[in-house]
């Protein structure tokens, strides 16, 4: 008897979020995120046509530039 065997991938692709998903991981409101988007102020992002999507590892890197250690440091990253 043959059995037949499936050919997986074994690499996953970094998933890309929709507009809902991404502002639903970074926890804030959708219109903020469509804000950003247009002033140029938030994570990176892809244009399909007239689909957005966010790469996971965007939305990493974006919070990662945000981390700090104290509020002065902060302060001055906004300035």
């Amino acid at each position: 008897m043959k059995t037949e065997t499936s050919s997986t991938s074994t690499a996953t692709p970094s998933p890309n979020l929709t507009t809902e998903d991404a502002a639903t991981y970074l926890n804030i409101k959708t219109a903020t995120l469509e804000q950003w988007r247009w002033q140029g102020r938030g994570p990176r992002f892809i244009k399909l046509n007239r689909a957005v999507r966010y790469r996971l590892s965007d939305l990493e890197a974006f919070l990662e530039d945000r981390v700090f250690t104290s509020t002065t440091e902060a302060g001055r990253a906004t300035a």
